[in-house]
């Protein structure tokens, strides 16, 4: 069976025996309660909250990872072109200790990245991610997962960060997961698990490969649609349009002073970024920026040079001309970003990837997702910050 988007859908009645097909939907009940989830019986394990297992929480047998990928405050994401899958743990609230939760999510990421820097991955028992399917209570299959990442370090792939409610702050676990790439899990397999069986002999290979040499073989799905429509440019629910609005009321008297900002989003969304230059107004009429961003680390680092240009638009795309004036600054620059708080025309983007231009585009959607990476998950946090530091001159009020 397949939905209208031909994503293959599997109904209540085959989950018992069906096996988990990568981006594959799972279908519940209809009944408008708790027990339409399908997960439990999909794989036996409860059918409430991000964290379920089967088993012990000190040693379960499967764990089951589940997101909405919805939550402004903390921004679940999976990066389908690499596989890494950023996930939050279940401390959200003020007022509990980082690993004092209900269902014991925060112990359970703990256990498993404790065991990964020990080097005891025969501890971490299989890891499957669900995300939700946007009607009802079905879920779509996202993948197999392992704890950390190719490339990262112990004090990189799982991080207590500190968030603030009202006048308290607490602290919650960002931990980052490799996807593997096994397009099929067997049905035999995820019975043999919830038996109790010895499932490593008949697991996946690449699976298997991770146990024994922590080899991260990740699932990765390069792009096939490179030119992105207005839509997909542009903000789309209610509260995002209201975090680009007051981006673009506050600056709306002096747009030039958006460049600043601009050079403040692009540093969010690239940290190693380590020089930027506002160039002063009379040379061009703004004030882009050039700068520097680092590949690499330490001594071992190359440094590649790119120039930046940013448009504070309400209601009007970036067209060709405005886009051809970033591409011939870039002569003597390896790459361009483009921040704009509107979309980039298709036209304008058509020539810019069909041409092979290595420009970067950021536009309304993208700012907001910056911000919400980093925080500023609302349209009062966001004033805030233009408010504290990007405060309008007089002159321009």
């Amino acid at each position: 069976m397949q939905k209208g988007d031909g994503r293959r859908t599997f109904p209540r009645a085959e989950l018992s025996t069906a096996d988990l097909i990568v981006d594959a939907c799972y279908e519940g009940t209809r009944n408008g309660n708790a027990g339409d989830d399908p997960l439990s019986a999909l794989l036996g394990v409860s059918n409430q909250g991000g964290f379920r297992y089967l088993g012990m929480k000190e040693n379960p047998t499967m764990i089951v990872l589940t997101s909405s990928l919805a939550d402004p405050d903390w921004p679940d994401s999976l990066d389908i072109t690499t596989g890494r899958f950023t996930y939050f743990g279940d401390n959200k609230r003020s007022g509990s200790d980082l690993h004092d939760t209900r269902r014991f999510g925060n112990q359970l990421l703990r256990d498993l990245f404790d065991a990964l820097h020990a080097g005891q991955r025969e501890r971490i028992p299989p890891i499957l991610v669900f995300t939700s399917a946007g009607g009802w209570r079905d879920f779509v299959f996202r993948g197999l997962a392992v704890p950390g990442a190719a490339g990262l370090s112990s004090n990189d792939d799982l991080v207590a960060v500190w968030k603030s409610s009202g006048d308290s702050r607490f602290q919650n676990y960002r931990a980052i997961f490799t996807i593997l790439d096994i397009p099929i899990i067997s049905r035999d397999w995820l019975n043999s698990i919830r038996e109790g069986e010895n499932h490593v002999s008949s697991a996946p290979k690449v699976w298997k490969e991770w146990i024994k040499k922590g080899i991260y073989r990740s699932l990765m799905a390069n792009r096939s649609i490179l030119i992105r429509k207005k839509e997909t440019q542009m903000p789309d629910t209610k509260e995002d349009r209201g975090i680009l609005l007051a981006i673009v009321n506050h600056f709306a008297q002096d747009p030039y002073a958006f460049e600043a900002f601009a050079g403040y989003i692009v540093r969010l969304h690239l940290p190693d970024i380590f020089e930027l230059d506002i160039t002063r107004r009379h040379r061009d009429g703004g004030r882009d920026a050039i700068g520097k961003f680092r590949i690499g680390q330490a001594e071992k680092s190359i440094e590649v040079e790119f120039a930046l240009e940013a448009k504070c638009k309400a209601d009007r795309a970036v067209g060709v001309r405005e886009t051809s004036r970033l591409i011939s600054r870039l002569l003597h620059r390896q790459f361009g970003i483009l921040v704009t708080t509107s979309w980039v025309h298709d036209q304008a983007y058509r020539e810019i990837v069909e041409d092979g231009h290595p420009v970067m585009i950021l536009s309304g959607a993208d700012i907001v997702d910056v911000l919400k990476r980093n925080d500023f998950t609302s349209k009062d946090k966001t004033l805030a910050l233009l408010k504290e530091r990007f405060p309008m001159s007089e002159e321009a009020l």
